[in-house]
């Protein structure tokens, strides 16, 4: 592992568990997720994807399918929205420290970005508090596939959402669109939520709640998403990520949803009473969806 000695670095909170803490053994786990993939057909500008953010032995393939899309790309900067699995003041948390680490190196983060999103984000009374030596896995389990994929360096906005209604969600996408098509037309952008779907139910239910979800998203309406959610037809931890980064990216003009893989952790393990549900897809600028 390399050293940063004197940089602000938050260490890796899930490295040797959720995946393997030496680089070459992470690194073959990765391209075998990789090689077994299949890309999925979508159609214009690649603009977001939703990833799944469990132990890669239970969710890595099903993200391998949809990140392969970005596979030697380019993109100046990442955006990562995910729900925080713990409690901390505000509206939306990023990180206090300068950089994450993994076992691949460090991702450092776009400071002056989030500044612009800080001030803009308190325009609409809705506080982004930088937190501190936090446990969030939801943010780094997505790194080491972004560094073993994209062709160059790239700088990491990472948004995790206390407050995922959908009053925050209107906000928040508007001021996140806006500053998306406000950076340099040769600097690209991807956009991702992070989030697994519904939780701790037998592998039936599951399916049902998570392809309600599914039929959702590609026939995306924001008062309908929340109402699924509210009504409990449909779960996921990271709702307001998924709902975030599905209309930000409408906004820029990429509204076609390709699912590129759906499975739960029964499908991984073979216990089928209590699962938890993966899915991976694709947003781009195409006409129609892909389900």
């Amino acid at each position: 592992m390399a050293d940063f000695k004197g940089e602000d670095i938050r260490q890796s909170a899930i490295s040797g568990s959720w995946y393997p803490s030496d680089a070459g053994a992470l690194k073959e786990e990765l391209l075998a997720y990789l090689r077994n993939a299949e890309l999925p057909a979508f159609g214009g500008k690649l603009r977001a994807l939703i990833l799944p953010h469990a132990g890669y032995y239970y969710s890595g393939q099903t993200a391998a399918f949809a990140l392969k899309a970005i596979q030697s790309k380019s993109y100046q900067r990442v955006i990562i929205l995910s729900p925080s699995h713990q409690a901390y003041r505000g509206n939306l948390l990023t990180s206090g420290h300068s950089a994450y680490q993994t076992p691949y190196g460090k991702v450092v983060l776009d400071r002056d970005a989030l500044q612009i999103l800080a001030k803009k984000l308190a325009q609409e009374a809705l506080l982004l508090n930088p937190i501190r030596f936090d446990r969030e896995h939801a943010i780094e389990i997505q790194l080491p596939f972004l560094q073993e994929l994209l062709s160059r360096d790239f700088k990491l906005i990472p948004i995790m959402m206390m407050d995922q209604s959908m009053t925050t969600v209107k906000k928040f996408s508007s001021i996140l669109a806006e500053m998306i098509a406000s950076f340099p037309e040769n600097e690209e952008t991807l956009l991702i939520a992070s989030s697994d779907l519904s939780h701790y139910h037998k592998q039936a239910a599951a399916n049902r709640l998570d392809h309600h979800l599914i039929e959702r998203l590609g026939n995306f309406d924001l008062p309908d998403f929340y109402q699924s959610i509210s009504s409990d037809s449909m779960e996921a931890c990271g709702y307001g990520a998924i709902a975030c980064v599905r209309l930000t990216a409408q906004k820029l003009g990429a509204k076609q949803l390709s699912v590129a893989d759906y499975r739960t952790s029964g499908d991984i393990s073979g216990d089928y009473n209590s699962v938890v549900g993966y899915l991976s897809a694709i947003i781009s600028e195409g006409e129609g969806n892909e389900n």
